[in-house]
């Protein structure tokens, strides 16, 4: 996926740091917004790896740090949980200016049973996933150990939660208590989907029943079975992220595909998006496109790179066939490629001396337990892989008009 940084402000004018993941191969088709966890983070390993799974199905993604937490302006101790709404409100904002309105809400922990509440603020919005969310947020209140009571009776009090002190006020507390979150659940109109683990020792499982029961169909529920409150396990999160991804194709907008065929080997598309060209070759899917600079949008390979990759590829191919035949040990073969059009001032088959041509640098890589002399034979061979033939020879082209 391709990481961009950005902020946007909240409502009170503080920036709010933020990461946009976009797919490498194709402009996204929706967005989701991901809330975190309590003091928790937009770098949380989690998050990251859930983005990815959303990424690789065309989906962006906007992870932020809710205000006065990570790299975001404001003060944490002024902040409470209808903060965080606002702050993820702000976070649609800032898509529907500069991409499009956001369709899907995941939220983690306390950032789940906000995205439960912001859907009511976020029109756009079609789903919503949760991961170990409570079912009330004041919940989180647990964390706060002793510090309750002195919170209650003085307006604020340091609390010690995951090795780091944070200073909480009375306003948060009543806050929370303010929030009828069975209210929100229950008139979520979005499809919902609720990850738990029965193994979360931070938020019980039971938050899972109750959101469950709380909410009206569509609703569904997966076990994050064997997991922490944290997903700390990669596998975990990917799990998750994928069936995020899949799952949100029945209440999400995604474009129909166009298949491509064709009674030639290869078939290539493009269409009014710029450079970026659609090919089949043979049962495989590929992208080809142009940088940035010269107008593209980089969600692929440039066609000359693909030329450099068919010669790289049959000559490593042609080299393993060849070491296998004659019983030579290599282990492993790796070709560097370059391309350009230079100037040869003595090139004998150019009509000036200031005619280009193309030239191509191949440099090959070799890993095995050879025998005297087999390394130069296999730079010998190398020379004579089909494609790199192929370029030596004249070539035809015969273009027609199809229909």
């Amino acid at each position: 996926m391709k990481t961009t940084k950005i902020s946007f402000p909240n409502q009170n004018g503080d920036k709010l740091s933020a990461k946009l993941e976009l797919p490498i191969d194709t402009k996204p088709h929706n967005f989701a917004i991901f809330a975190h966890c309590f003091t928790c983070n937009k770098n949380f390993a989690a998050v990251n790896n859930i983005s990815r799974a959303l990424t690789q199905e065309g989906l962006g993604v906007l992870r932020f740090d809710f205000t006065g937490l990570g790299d975001s302006e404001g003060k944490f101790s002024d902040t409470n949980f209808s903060t965080n709404i606002t702050d993820l409100v702000a976070a649609s904002d800032y898509l529907h200016e500069f991409y499009k309105p956001p369709s899907l809400l995941i939220g983690h922990s306390l950032g789940g049973a906000a995205v439960l509440v912001a859907r009511h603020q976020i029109e756009s919005i079609k789903a919503v996933a949760t991961i170990g969310a409570p079912a009330h947020p004041e919940h989180v209140t647990n964390l706060f150990n002793n510090g309750l009571e002195e919170i209650k009776t003085t307006g604020k009090a340091n609390v010690n939660i995951g090795g780091r002190p944070f200073e909480i006020k009375k306003q948060f507390i009543d806050d929370l208590e303010s929030i009828n979150s069975k209210n929100y659940i229950g008139n979520l109109n979005a499809g919902l989907l609720i990850f738990h683990s029965p193994n979360d020792k931070i938020v019980g499982i039971e938050n899972a029943t109750h959101i469950f029961k709380a909410a009206k169909h569509p609703r569904s529920f997966i076990s994050l079975d064997g997991a922490d409150h944290l997903l700390t396990k990669k596998e975990d999160s990917i799990f998750a992220g994928s069936l995020i991804a899949s799952w949100s194709k029945r209440y999400l907008d995604f474009p129909e595909q166009k298949n491509l065929s064709t009674a030639s080997q290869v078939v290539t598309r493009t269409s009014n998006d710029g450079f970026t060209t659609d090919i089949k070759s043979g049962n495989h899917y590929q992208t080809a496109d142009e940088p940035e600079d010269v107008g593209g949008n980089d969600f692929g390979p440039t066609p000359y790179h693909y030329l450099l990759a068919a010669l790289g590829a049959c000559t490593s191919m042609t080299l393993r066939m060849y070491a296998d035949r004659k019983n030579i040990a290599l282990d492993e073969v790796s070709v560097h490629l370059s391309h350009e059009k230079s100037y040869l001032e003595d090139c004998e088959n150019c009509e000036t001396s200031r005619s280009k041509i193309d030239k191509i640098d191949r440099i090959i890589e070799m890993e095995g337990k050879f025998n005297p002399g087999e390394k130069e034979k296999l730079l010998e061979i190398a020379d004579k892989c089909p494609v790199h033939r192929t370029l030596h020879n004249q070539v035809i082209v015969n273009t027609a008009l199809k229909g």
